[in-house]
């Protein structure tokens, strides 16, 4: 672990919102990660788009979207951005049946977009396990975490694995 200071504490140790004002504007790119275990069942009625509500991917795609472009409505301390790129992707798993979730999330601003990375693959993954709850309460939204980040002061940052 770095030893960088944790900067959404004023003098007084109270929550501030980071002040900005003064970083470069450059190009910003994060992708975020998570699955959603299921039962193979829900898989197969995913794949064949059986589930009463719909289209669970195509919903929680549009879900992931609407979610990156509001995080700063719903994190407390993140700014609002220019997103300029929002893509959501979405395979099946190797190693057991679920849903694997891809956010990639740009923007040319003064801060990163991990947070809206985060959130759009957060949203996505809460959106199929709404859908398919009535079929399988028991899936399960795993291994959320940042793949990678670039531009910044902070510099590049890459996930070895998942």
């Amino acid at each position: 672990m770095s030893d960088a200071k944790l900067t959404h504490f004023n003098e007084q140790g109270r929550a501030q919102m980071v002040d900005v004002s003064q970083k470069q504007v450059t190009e910003r790119l994060a992708t975020a990660y998570a699955r959603v275990a299921m039962q193979e069942e829900t898989l197969t009625l995913i794949r064949a788009g059986k589930l009463k509500k719909g289209d669970v991917l195509a919903v929680a795609q549009v879900a992931g979207v609407m979610a990156a472009k509001k995080t700063w409505d719903l994190i407390p301390m993140c700014h609002p951005l220019p997103l300029s790129k929002i893509d959501i992707a979405f395979q099946e798993a190797t190693d057991q049946p679920a849903i694997e979730i891809y956010a990639t999330v740009g923007t040319t601003y003064v801060t990163g977009v991990e947070m809206e990375a985060l959130t759009a693959v957060s949203a996505a993954a809460l959106t199929i396990y709404d859908m398919c709850k009535a079929v399988d309460k028991g899936m399960v939204v795993e291994q959320m975490c940042l793949l990678e980040k670039r531009g910044g002061k902070s510099g590049d940052y890459r996930r070895e694995e998942v």
